[in-house]
């Protein structure tokens, strides 16, 4: 991609939670993330957000910000965004696209959707954090009296026989023509005990569990792919996989029902829409999610999901974490009932 003469800036920006995140690998209380902005010689300028997040991403590297300033002065220098060069930081080439794409666009829509113009919103889960049963239990009806249809819940950090009540509950109060419910493992399961435990979560009417065990077991993850009466979707799985002969052989291999995709870890947009086609090519269902990114990255998100997915979503996407931080970024995003709407064009 060749253009005029462009420059950034770049901003370190420490988000804080409402509420500690946990997950399987740990419990969030900050989130560090760097806002980059594109201005050219016209007065325009366009923000993207880059997010790695710790422990996960394959670009969570100790010299995160030196190595993103080198990259930005390269595009500066060239005036040229080497996307080949970018596979292997997903949250660099996220921030960077969507900065120079709305750059480009003179702060605009990144797509013109009905959802950038306003006019749709997109459907999206309620998510219910891990924590112990009666914080759950809490988090799970104050979504529900929300008026979210579909919930996902994280599991995999308490005793699982409280983690299958907490789904009895649900069951009992809402059937699933009522309450579309996922569940979310981070790999906490064994290997061993994995099919046991779809099994009994299969009994329940879940839509699909994410990611039941660890990455990287590629066998292991085909042969329950294979044998579960519960889908799987893939996460943290495709995390690292850049090339598209790695795609291949990933989706080839392991034969999953879903894919979730993540810009910011899984090659910003244009790895991302790569991903998708690939995987519709194969008949893989997939959908988009956020990774704790700010407004800013997660407005970029939806957008993307609007164009992919779009227009009239059915599918619930991943886009319920605008509320998370008690100093996060403004962006003319709103949830309304169970869907994200854009207020106005960004």
């Amino acid at each position: 991609m060749i253009m005029e003469k462009i420059w950034f800036d770049i901003e370190a920006r420490t988000l804080h939670f409402k509420q500690p995140a946990g997950t399987s690998r740990g419990v969030y209380h900050t989130r560090l993330t760097w806002l980059v902005t594109a201005h050219d010689h016209h007065g325009n300028s366009g923000t993207g957000e880059c997010a790695p997040l710790p422990r996960l991403s394959c670009d969570d590297l100790p010299n995160y910000e030196e190595k993103l300033h080198d990259v930005c002065r390269d595009i500066e220098q060239n005036a040229h965004l080497d996307l080949e060069a970018l596979r292997n930081y997903p949250s660099m080439q996220f921030g960077i696209e969507v900065a120079m794409q709305r750059l480009a666009k003179a702060g605009g829509a990144l797509f013109d959707t009905p959802f950038s113009r306003g006019k749709e919103g997109i459907p999206i889960n309620g998510l219910v954090w891990m924590g112990n049963y009666d914080e759950m239990l809490e988090r799970l009806q104050q979504k529900l009296e929300q008026g979210f249809r579909c919930v996902k819940l994280k599991i995999g950090a308490i005793n699982f026989e409280h983690e299958l009540n907490l789904i009895k509950h649900l069951r009992n109060h809402f059937d699933s023509k009522q309450v579309e419910l996922r569940v979310d493992a981070n790999g906490g399961f064994a290997p061993h005990e994995a099919l046991q435990r779809l099994t009994q979560l299969a009994q329940h009417d879940i839509h699909s569990i994410e990611q039941p065990i660890m990455a990287g077991q590629w066998q292991e993850m085909a042969r329950l792919c294979k044998q579960s009466p519960l889908p799987i979707a893939l996460d943290e799985e495709l995390i690292g996989i850049n090339s598209t002969a790695g795609k291949v052989a990933l989706l080839d291999t392991i034969k999953p029902q879903y894919i979730i995709l993540k810009p910011s870890l899984h090659g910003g947009i244009a790895g991302t829409c790569e991903w998708a086609k690939l995987a519709k090519e194969r008949g893989v269902g997939s959908w988009i999610t956020s990774a704790l990114e700010s407004n800013v990255g997660l407005c970029a998100i939806a957008e993307l999901a609007a164009h992919l997915y779009g227009p009239h979503i059915a599918m619930p996407q991943g886009l319920g974490t605008g509320m998370l931080f008690t100093d996060n970024i403004d962006m003319p995003l709103t949830i309304k009932k169970d869907c994200l709407w854009i207020t106005k064009n960004s």
